[in-house]
């Protein structure tokens, strides 16, 4: 991973940012007044700017109307949250409503599993505002062992969900979907287009295993400076890392953008 001073002029001008959010736009589980800026700051740039979480829709629907974004993915990219002018926002999912009925069911079971097998699991504290997926907390209020970690993601897989771990819980879900299908749906959703014919001219910032996916995929990828602490899981890591945490560090890499490259989108 490389500082930042080491980021090329990209071949075209930017069309937008995707960012995780907690321990990357958060800073203790706030959004600090910098990276809340920052986000202005991308919006007034005339960038577009798409928050990726494995947060929960009931969590993140209040953000995704009060941030300066133009939609915010949740759920490791199985539903979205459109801002609209009335101030209500919109929700849309990548699967159907009997398709998450059925798969609700499986989960439930999953997790009871979970907790019967592992010491100390429990499930996320948001939970109650998930709808295609579980959470079992590792770090936010409940501090599970790396064993513990690796036992949990381990059941989800054995069930056969798709599973990832954040800098705070241990997702797991039924689907194909991930961050990187959901920022190519939301994609298209809004502006019809194909995000990989442009993948160039998009940024993707994030601090944990869960962002991988996109770490992979993306030309311009970023990590602040606390994805250290997974720097040794991580079989894709970022290109470049900022020197400062969290949402300091996200702002540092908005700061970098805007001084040193002229943005103007357009497709």
């Amino acid at each position: 991973m490389l500082d930042l001073s080491h980021w090329p002029r990209p071949p075209e001008p930017w069309l937008g940012v995707f960012t995780d959010i907690d321990d990357t736009l958060t800073t203790e589980g706030a959004i600090t007044a910098d990276a809340l800026q920052a986000l202005a700051d991308l919006k007034q740039a005339g960038l577009m700017v798409i928050p990726i979480t494995g947060r929960p829709m009931g969590w993140s629907r209040d953000f995704a109307q009060a941030w300066p974004v133009d939609a915010l993915v949740a759920e490791n990219g199985a539903a979205a949250w459109l801002p609209q002018a009335n101030g209500t926002p919109r929700a849309i999912y990548q699967q159907s409503a009997a398709v998450q009925t059925a798969n609700w069911t499986r989960m439930q079971a999953v997790a009871a599993r979970i907790m019967r097998e592992v010491p100390g699991a429990a499930l996320a504290q948001d939970s109650a505002g998930r709808e295609t997926d579980i959470a079992i907390d590792h770090s936010e209020f409940t501090h599970l062992s790396l064993e513990a970690i690796d036992q949990v993601v381990h059941v989800m897989q054995s069930e056969g969900m798709t599973a990832t771990v954040s800098s705070i819980h241990i997702n797991g879900w039924f689907g194909e979907h991930n961050k990187l299908t959901g920022a190519r749906w939301i994609i298209r959703q809004l502006w019809g287009h194909d995000l990989d014919a442009n993948i160039d001219r998009w940024v993707y910032v994030g601090d944990s295993t869960n962002d991988q996916v996109m770490f992979k995929h993306m030309v311009f990828s970023a990590g602040v400076a606390n994805i250290r602490r997974f720097e040794q899981q991580l079989l894709h890591r970022p290109r470049y890392v900022t020197l400062g945490e969290r949402g300091a560090g996200f702002a540092e890499l908005t700061r970098h953008l805007l001084n040193h490259m002229t943005p103007k989108p357009g497709l």
